[in-house]
């Protein structure tokens, strides 16, 4: 995919992520530990990594992030996901080339156990406390099964978009 037609696809997924992150803020978190969501937008970034590449998922995450600060009017929000989603797309970046195709589930569990990893040292830099780590084992078991969760998802959509990206 090249040029203009590679930067609209970009767009529109920089726009589903959002869209996906706005529907998913007003659903109540599964369990009652600060920090635990579902994490849906992150299968578009899983998404755009696998097709696109390691820079385009960037980009398409970065913009995903500023606007929705933009939109929960806090910079603490674009502190806190930065710092996952950074870390996660670092993650993520490294282990792709690892796993085959249909193991893209498991690049999406290392990636949401390093979004919440880099959300809880932002929390505890924030606040200057240690005793936030008391939050990582139950951070660590949801990040497993929601990561799975969205790996799943973004492993679904790989056949039947590859076929629009070409």
């Amino acid at each position: 995919m090249r040029g203009t037609k590679k930067l609209v696809f970009m767009a529109l997924l920089a726009a589903i992520s959002l869209v996906v992150w706005v529907i998913e803020a007003q659903i109540p978190a599964p369990i009652p530990v600060p920090g635990v969501k579902l994490g849906l937008a992150s299968v578009v970034t899983l998404t755009a990594m696998a097709l696109l590449g390691r820079k385009e998922a960037l980009a398409v995450l970065l913009v995903r992030i500023v606007l929705a600060g933009v939109f929960a009017g806090s910079f603490s929000a674009i502190l806190f996901s930065l710092a996952g989603g950074l870390l996660s797309w670092l993650v993520m970046a490294l282990t792709l080339g690892l796993f085959p195709e249909n193991r893209l589930w498991v690049v999406s569990v290392f990636g949401a156990i390093a979004h919440n990893a880099g959300q809880l040292l932002a929390a505890m830099l924030v606040t200057k406390t240690t005793a936030l780590i008391a939050y990582a084992p139950a951070l660590l078991c949801a990040a497993i099964v929601t990561g799975a969760f969205t790996g799943a998802a973004a492993q679904a959509l790989q056949k039947p978009l590859r076929g629009h990206i070409r």
